[in-house]
C-alpha cells in the first residue's frame, strides 16, 4: 500500500506561485508514476500533470503546460508541482495520486490541498 500527503497550498494573488509536495510513504518501491489532479468548485476532476518515477518523463495538461513544473526527489519519496504565473481558473482542490506497477490506473490518492487564487 502507498500512502499520499499534499501540502503546500494557500492563497496567492494571480500572477503568484506556489509550490506543492506530495510525501509518499508505504511501498514506495512499487511506484511506477505520479500526477496531479485538481478539481474547482462544481467541476469535475482533470489532470494536471504526471510524471513517470524512474524516467522521469512529464506530460501536463494544456491548460498549465509552461506555468507548471512537475518533478519527483525519488530518494525522498516525494513528488514537487511547481506552480507559476497562476490565474484564478487554477483555483481548486489539488490531489496527488499514484500508479503503482502491474495496476490500470491511478491506485492511491491524496486527501487534497486547497490552491486559491484571487484575481
Amino acid at each position: 500500500q502507498v500512502q499520499l500527503v499534499e501540502s503546500g497550498g494557500g492563497l496567492v494573488q494571480a500572477g503568484g506561485s506556489l509550490r506543492l509536495s506530495c510525501a509518499a510513504s508505504g511501498r514506495t518501491f512499487s511506484i511506477y508514476r505520479m500526477g496531479w489532479l485538481r478539481q474547482a468548485p462544481g467541476k469535475e476532476r482533470e489532470f494536471v500533470a504526471t510524471i513517470t518515477w524512474s524516467g522521469g518523463n512529464t506530460y501536463y495538461a494544456d491548460s498549465v503546460k509552461g506555468r507548471f513544473t512537475i518533478s519527483r526527489d525519488n530518494a525522498k519519496n516525494t513528488m514537487f508541482l511547481q506552480m507559476n504565473s497562476l490565474k484564478p481558473e487554477d483555483t481548486a482542490v489539488y490531489y496527488c495520486a499514484s500508479k503503482i506497477r502491474g495496476s490500470t490506473g491511478y491506485d492511491y490518492w491524496g486527501q487534497g490541498t486547497q490552491v486559491t487564487v484571487s484575481s
